[in-house]
């Protein structure tokens, strides 16, 4: 087994219109802009459902749906960066460490450039590793470029607990 992995992951939701629901991405609260919230089971955080995703394939532990899946109530509402807390000590207990994690949010609206570094911090806390966010759009096209929703892609760098004796 090789020392490290690297995991990829890709979340999309769709906007919605409950005034009650706040657009949370990478553990922010994302105001102006435009900005609109996400549907989804969770908080619909696309940013660390990505994450998630990444962490969990690159300690080949599946993917996200497989340990929280949408169907259980138990998640309905949850803080994804909690859960995404929870995912980095399952990796963990794997013997998988993250060493870093890159992430890109497809977005025609809100413009999201003001917020990427301070997702990075908070998403950094979490995971224990540096993350880079950054933010781009579809430029017009598809369901993204017409404003229909967000998306999502990561990956994450992991290593071996045991530097290569550990789990395969």
């Amino acid at each position: 087994m090789a020392p490290i992995r690297i995991g990829q992951g890709l979340d999309v939701h769709r906007f919605c219109d409950d005034p009650d629901r706040p657009l949370i991405l990478g553990g922010m609260v994302i105001t102006g802009d435009g900005a609109r919230p996400l549907e989804g089971h969770s908080d619909a955080d696309a940013v660390a459902h990505a994450i998630a995703d990444a962490v969990l394939g690159a300690a080949g532990l599946g993917d996200l749906g497989r340990h929280a899946p949408d169907t259980d109530p138990a998640w309905a509402g949850a803080d994804s960066m909690a859960l995404l807390a929870w995912v980095v000590d399952l990796a963990r207990a794997a013997g998988w460490t993250v060493v870093n994690a890159d992430c890109t949010v497809v977005a025609e609206r809100p413009r999201l450039a003001r917020f990427v570094d301070a997702m990075s911090e908070r998403l950094a806390a979490v995971l224990g590793g540096p993350v880079n966010v950054k933010a781009t759009t579809s430029e017009g096209l598809g369901a993204l470029g017409r404003g229909e929703g967000i998306a999502c892609t990561a990956v994450v760098l992991m290593s071996s607990n045991d530097h290569g004796n550990g789990p395969s």
